[in-house]
């Protein structure tokens, strides 16, 4: 027998600002819930478990516990596209835990084990990309009903990601399962086959804006203008937290920020600018983490998708200055929190 196609590049979505129409695509569109954790595409094969990343970053090491359920699982020749995620909080009151699932990719074996059994995970498949043969060319209502008939024998940690054909169910998807952890809602062309590392898919995101007070900025690694803008809200104790940054900007802007954030910058009695330093992540620990200090008193109008605790989930996007606004004002309560919702509910 050939080997299963394996590592492969999963095939991605491009943003939409909508859920749109079924039939808004030829064939006509099905959609499912956006899960937030890694991307994975695991291939079984041989009596063997890989668990390849976007990137195809081997992530099999990590989760020996979900690796030990896929074997027990999923049929002995095959390749699934899904999503690895962890689950918390108690019954009938669990959602997705970004921080927990980023701290199971660690160096030390030790570590791996001590965190398979204190934050176990869980995988979502959406996607069925061989059974015995390749299927990556059939299309995807034909992958999905497959998938569905190996998905009967599906029980937790492994999961079938539940899909629909009702947009008006989408809708409520997008607004209700934010509740739970989740990012959004994909929508999927039926009839198309599998690309990968393609933009075949839609996906729909929340959209949502904040005004955040600039703490500070990193010089950019060329050594030439503003890398990024540290952010800030005032919790309820009237203390100033950090809470994201802002990085895309281009060339030029980089270099006029420096000019309009120069009256801003915290100088000592020699005029020289002073620095501070945000926490340093084990993932790039060699990275420099300090920043130029600003006076907090300019306020910025950011574009941000969801927190994750008290912080931006993704990297934001800057949208306006506003000067119009004290700084002060700039609280958390001002954020949109989603109302909550059972995980269990979404995969259920």
């Amino acid at each position: 027998m050939t080997d299963l196609p394996f590592p492969i590049q999963p095939m991605l979505a491009k943003a939409v600002d909508a859920v749109p129409e079924p039939d808004s695509v030829p064939g006509g569109l099905v959609y499912e819930p956006k899960w937030d954790g890694f991307r994975a595409i695991v291939r079984i094969q041989d009596g063997t478990c890989e668990i390849g990343s976007r990137g195809s970053k081997m992530l099999t090491r990590y989760f020996p516990e979900l690796v030990e359920a896929l074997l027990g699982t999923l049929p002995a020749r095959c390749v699934v596209d899904g999503e690895i995620v962890v689950r918390r909080g108690e019954p009938g009151a669990e959602r997705l835990d970004w921080d927990a699932l980023s701290q199971r990719i660690h160096p030390a074996e030790s570590r791996v084990r001590l965190l398979a059994g204190r934050t176990p995970s869980s995988f979502v498949a959406f996607d069925l990309l061989a059974l015995d043969d390749d299927l990556t060319g059939v299309p995807f209502s034909e992958r999905r009903s497959a998938l569905e008939g190996i998905g009967t024998s599906f029980s937790a940690p492994v999961h079938l990601s539940q899909v629909t054909h009702d947009v008006d169910l989408a809708r409520r998807w997008l607004v209700e399962f934010e509740g739970a952890g989740l990012d959004g809602v994909v929508a999927k062309p039926l009839d198309a086959a599998y690309e990968p590392n393609k933009r075949r898919m839609l996906k729909v995101k929340h959209h949502r804006s904040a005004d955040t007070v600039v703490l500070g900025y990193r010089v950019h690694k060329s050594g030439r203008g503003v890398g990024s803008l540290l952010l800030g809200l005032y919790d309820d104790d009237g203390e100033l937290r950090t809470v994201g940054g802002i990085s895309a900007f281009p060339d030029q802007r980089r270099l006029e920020l420096v000019e309009e954030l120069d009256a801003d910058v915290l100088r000592n009695s020699d005029g020289e600018a002073e620095l501070g330093e945000t926490e340093r992540s084990r993932f790039a620990s060699a990275r420099d983490v300090s920043y130029i200090r600003l006076q907090p008193r300019r306020v910025v109008e950011v574009r941000y998708d969801q927190m994750e605790g008290d912080r931006f989930r993704h990297t934001v996007q800057f949208d306006r200055w506003r000067p119009d606004r004290e700084a002060r004002s700039c609280t958390f309560s001002q954020l949109d929190l989603p109302a909550a919702y059972d995980l269990s509910e979404v995969l259920a």
